[in-house]
């Protein structure tokens, strides 16, 4: 892995203000997924969203990338409306399972994201992502041909192929075995701060939450609500061996008594 020699400076565009959201599904008698979340996200921090299964972290994150609306309240992006970003082509989006397709090669499926945008390809730059996903000599390689975690960086390299002000992250590493999901994380933060677009990222692992982000959003069991935002005070960039140290398992069990705090009141 490249080290990063030095942090740039934080990027003066992509701040997320999310202001008394909510979401209900089915009508006024269905479910409430979201309940009156608000968050106020800085340009360029990257923040990460735990909770327990089915409490609307990723509802959150569909909101704020414009593929869902609220029910209530407003979420803006540097004081516009995310769908304007989203039709701009300046959110990135990465889920869980890579959705790439199969008959496209690696260097096809990331230039996707700029032809459904409607952009001109510029193989140059697809190449730059490539090597800088650490897939040089896979550009002609089809999905079939790789192992999940490449399939997951194509998938980063497509969302980061627009040169997004939000980059946003579903579980993207989910899928994967421990000792690899650890090696995509370093990936990940040395990726994220080289262009230090506003990240937002949900996870289940609350390790992963405190070794990438700023600021870790513990969210309560449906209906969902912020139950605590938790600082990290870990400077950048973050070295693996960090996950062995008192003070990284102390945050970790900070969150997690939180989480634990806020699954057990709702029962």
């Amino acid at each position: 892995m490249t080290a990063v020699a030095e942090t740039p400076e934080v990027a003066q565009r992509g701040r997320i203000l999310v202001e008394g959201v909510s979401r209900r599904y089915g009508g006024s008698g269905g479910v409430l997924a979201l309940d009156d979340v608000s968050l106020d996200l800085a340009p360029g921090s990257f923040t990460a969203l735990i909770g327990a299964s089915g409490c609307g972290k990723s509802t959150l994150l569909r909101l704020i990338a414009d593929l869902d609306a609220p029910t209530a309240g407003v979420i803006t992006v540097d004081g516009q409306p995310s769908r304007a970003l989203r039709r701009a082509g300046r959110i990135g989006v990465a889920f869980q399972d890579a959705s790439l397709l199969p008959w496209r090669s690696v260097r096809r499926n990331i230039a996707l994201t700029l032809q459904a945008a409607g952009r001109r390809v510029d193989w140059e730059r697809i190449d730059e992502l490539i090597a800088l996903v650490g897939l040089t000599g896979f550009e002609k390689a089809r999905p079939a041909q790789l192992s999940g975690g490449m399939r997951q960086r194509v998938a980063i390299a497509r969302s980061l192929a627009l040169d997004p002000d939000l980059l946003l992250l579903d579980e993207p590493f989910g899928a994967l075995d421990e000792l690899l999901r650890t090696s995509m994380n370093l990936e990940l933060q040395r990726l994220w701060l080289q262009r230090r677009s506003t990240c937002v990222m949900v996870t289940h692992s609350i390790p992963e939450a405190v070794f990438l982000a700023d600021r870790v959003v513990v969210m309560g069991a449906r209906p969902g609500r912020v139950i605590d935002v938790v600082d990290v005070p870990f400077e950048r960039p973050r070295p693996a061996e960090l996950m062995r140290t008192e003070a990284f398992h102390r945050l970790v069990d900070q969150v997690s008594l939180t989480l634990a705090d806020a699954i057990q009141a709702a029962r």
